[in-house]
């Protein structure tokens, strides 16, 4: 049986994928010397950065709380799922192979698949669901000072470990997506899913502008427009160089 999609919900995805896009364009012509600048410290680009994560975040926990909602099958769950996952693994290869010190292991795309699992399981919670959330951000505020008080915590910023984010130094990779604090932004995606289908589900059965349809295309294929944009763009740049060269 199908559902009706929500196309305001594929929207929001829609202006994450917009702003990724335009953001890994300029990262994209700054690796290719067309730009200058520090993505890595700069606070203009590392905010855009942690936005655009938690918008997708968000955006992945709402999706999920219409999923429960509508009664998705657990057959179709791990289907999705493993796209996510075989996506991930993709994403590790093509950054191993760009960035070979600093490939992604730990990336958007793992921390989803693992977050997932995890919204699914909890999706029973309901208002607890904020609390956890806001539990998740408490851990995270104390991860790197307790790294202080107990030495033996190191352990937690080798690679087996530093998935779950109770690091006191980043790790060296393109992309660090870990449990803590982003499973708290998934909850509260959940638990504000859940609220709006509850109390104000007009917000996500309301017709849309017709200007804000290619948002909501956007929306519906966020998955593989994540996978191609990046290639796309990087080939051009190549050939570009190649052109100059």
């Amino acid at each position: 049986m199908s559902h009706p999609r929500f196309d305001a919900l594929d929207a929001l995805r829609g202006v994450a994928i917009v702003w990724m896009t335009l953001y890994h364009l300029a990262f994209d012509l700054n690796h290719f010397g067309y730009l200058a600048q520090n993505f890595y410290v700069d606070p203009f680009w590392t905010t855009q950065r942690t936005l655009i994560v938690s918008l997708f975040l968000f955006c992945a926990g709402l999706g999920q709380a219409v999923a429960v909602a509508q009664g998705q099958s657990t057959q179709r769950f791990w289907k999705r799922w493993s796209q996510v996952a075989a996506c991930a693994l993709l994403v590790t290869a093509g950054s191993w192979w760009m960035y070979p010190k600093s490939f992604i292991y730990f990336g958007v795309l793992h921390g989803i698949a693992v977050m997932l699992v995890i919204t699914r399981f909890t999706a029973g919670w309901g208002c607890w669901l904020w609390l956890a959330g806001g539990l998740v951000f408490a851990i995270k505020l104390i991860a790197a000072p307790a790294h202080n008080v107990w030495a033996g915590a190191d352990f937690l910023n080798e690679p087996a470990f530093n998935w779950l984010g109770l690091i006191s130094r980043k790790p060296i990779t393109e992309d660090y997506v870990p449990l803590v604090p982003w499973l708290g932004v998934m909850w509260w995606g959940m638990a504000a899913g859940q609220w709006v289908l509850r109390h104000r589900a007009a917000w996500l059965t309301r017709p849309l502008p017709a200007s804000s349809a290619p948002l909501a295309w956007l929306g519906r294929w966020s998955l593989s427009w994540y996978m191609l944009h990046q290639p796309v763009m990087i080939g051009a740049l190549m050939a570009l160089s190649w052109l100059k060269a």
